[in-house]
C-alpha cells in the first residue's frame, strides 16, 4: 500500500479516511462500538479476520500497520498493535521485519479422528497438491522399522521419501517403509504421479483399517529447511504413524514433517459421560 500524502477527511463517526488508504476495503472503515463491551483491539481482529475470510485481503496482502490503524479508528497504537500481534498469535498473518504484517496462506488441517492421505486433504482444500520423489529404494529393515511391521530384521521394505506441495508451495517431508514381502513390485511405481494409499487399496486390494499416531514438534535442520523453503529452526510438527489395514496387520511405518506456519493438528475429543 503506498502513501499519496496526509490528505484526511474526518468523518463523524471517529474514523478518518486519507490518501493514503486508497486500496483498502470500504468494510474496513465501519466504525468501532466504543460502548460495548468488546475491547477496541478485538473489534478490529473481528473486522480484519471477516476481510481475510471473504477474500477482500488475499493472501500475501498488507494489513494496514499500527500507525494506519491508530488514525483509522482514532486509537491508540498499543491498541493497534495487540490486534494485530493477535492475527499473528493465531497464525492468520505473518510479520517481516521493516516490512509490516501480511495474510498467511490458509492451513491444511490434519483430522486426527480420521484417516486421510495427503493428497485428498488438500483436495479438499480446493487446492492442487503434487510430490517430489526425494529417495526410492528397497533396503534392509532395521530393528526400529521392522518391529511395527511385524517383519525379521533385515527383511526387504521400501523406503520412500518425498516432498509434499500444495499449490507448488511445500508443506512436508514424507518418509515411509511398505513390507516389500507383501506387495511384490512396489518399488517399480512412480510415487511422484501416483499417490500411495490409493495404488495399495487398487493394485494390491488392501483396505486401511486405523493408525497408531505420534505427534510432537522441533525445529527443521538445515536441509530439511531447505526443502520447506524455510529458515532453519522454524517450528515443525512431526508425526509418526503405524499403520494397519482392517485385518489389523502393519501395511506402514511412516516419519512426516509439517511446516508449522501452514499445518496444524485438529483432535475432536467426545465427552464420555460421568456418573
Amino acid at each position: 500500500m503506498k502513501g499519496t500524502g496526509d490528505v484526511r477527511e474526518s468523518k463523524s463517526d471517529g474514523t478518518t479516511k486519507d490518501a493514503s488508504h486508497a486500496g483498502l476495503p470500504p468494510g474496513l472503515f465501519q466504525p468501532l462500538n466504543k460502548k460495548s463491551f468488546e475491547p477496541l483491539y478485538a473489534q478490529i481482529q473481528s473486522r480484519l479476520k471477516e476481510l481475510i475470510r471473504t477474500g477482500e485481503i488475499g493472501v500475501n496482502d498488507s494489513l494496514p500497520g499500527e500507525a494506519e490503524l491508530s488514525r483509522i479508528f482514532g486509537i491508540s497504537r498499543m491498541t493497534a498493535r495487540h490486534a494485530l500481534q493477535g492475527l499473528t498469535t493465531e497464525g492468520l498473518t505473518y510479520r517481516e521485519r521493516g516490512r509490516g504484517t501480511f495474510v498467511s496462506p490458509p492451513k491444511v488441517e490434519k483430522e486426527i479422528t480420521h484417516l486421510l492421505g495427503f493428497s485428498a486433504q488438500i483436495r479438499l482444500l480446493g487446492m492442487k497438491s503434487s510430490t517430489r520423489v526425494l529417495a526410492s529404494a528397497v533396503i534392509p529393515a532395521e530393528a526400529s522399522i521392522a518391529e511395527p511391521l511385524e517383519l525379521a530384521l533385515h527383511d526387504n521394505v521400501l523406503r520412500l521419501q518425498r516432498l509434499r506441495l500444495a499449490d507448488d508451495e511445500p508443506i512436508a517431508i514424507e518418509e515411509v517403509w511398505i513390507p516389500r514381502g507383501r506387495f511384490p513390485g512396489i518399488e517399480e511405481i512412480d510415487f511422484g504421479k501416483h499417490s500411495l494409499y490409493e495404488t495399495l487399496r487398487d493394485r494390491y486390494g488392501i483396505r486401511i483399517g486405523s493408525s497408531r499416531e505420534t505427534i510432537g514438534a522441533r525445529g527443521a535442520t538445515a536441509e530439511e529447511a531447505r526443502l520447506l523453503r524455510i529458515s532453519s529452526r522454524s517450528s515443525l510438527l512431526e508425526v509418526s504413524r503405524t499403520l494397519l489395514d482392517v485385518e489389523g496387520q502393519p501395511m506402514e511405518v511412516a516419519h512426516s514433517l509439517y511446516r508449522g506456519d501452514r499445518y496444524r493438528a485438529v483432535l475432536t475429543i467426545p465427552a464420555i459421560e460421568q456418573h
